[in-house]
């Protein structure tokens, strides 16, 4: 009998242009310190579940949501660099901590005209603090929510 790995992939977390981590203005992901994954620029402030699981915490600044998957991977969500001394301001939280979602769930809100007035790069970045490996599907081209960007 032959046993298949579960694909596991993640989509995307907007609709907007994929990046490599390398080329987030932060060296703290684009280094890969805080792990694997993918970021989403020049998108219209909607984030979405890209993977199904739990909302496992969302940050007291409300910049940054962790999702534990399904299948046992924690994932973070962090909205815009530089975005924990807003203090929550351009953020809108739509889940709870504890709230299943699916693929697909809107997240949060981003303030995109609050995030430009305090000049903050709106960059959305996913990682996977505990893995350091996997591969990016699609980069620098646009993509919606609909796109498989990250296997792991």
């Amino acid at each position: 009998m032959l046993f298949f790995k579960t694909k596991k992939v993640l989509k995307s977390v907007a609709n907007g242009h994929v990046l490599p981590l390398e080329a987030v203005k932060d060296e703290v992901f684009s280094m890969k310190l805080m792990g694997e994954g993918y970021a989403i620029s020049h998108h219209d402030g909607k984030v979405y579940a890209p993977i199904e699981g739990i909302v496992e915490s969302i940050f007291p600044t409300l910049h940054a949501i962790t999702i534990k998957s399904k299948t046992g991977e924690k994932l973070l969500i962090h909205m815009g660099l530089d975005t924990v001394e807003l203090k929550g301001e351009p953020f809108s939280i739509k889940v709870t901590e504890g709230q299943n979602v699916k693929t697909g769930t809107l997240l949060a809100f981003m303030d995109l005209r609050q995030l430009e007035k305090a000049k903050k790069d709106n960059t959305i970045v996913v990682v996977f603090p505990e893995i350091n490996k996997g591969e990016l599907m699609k980069e620098n081209q646009a993509v919606t929510l609909q796109d498989e960007l990250f296997k792991f």
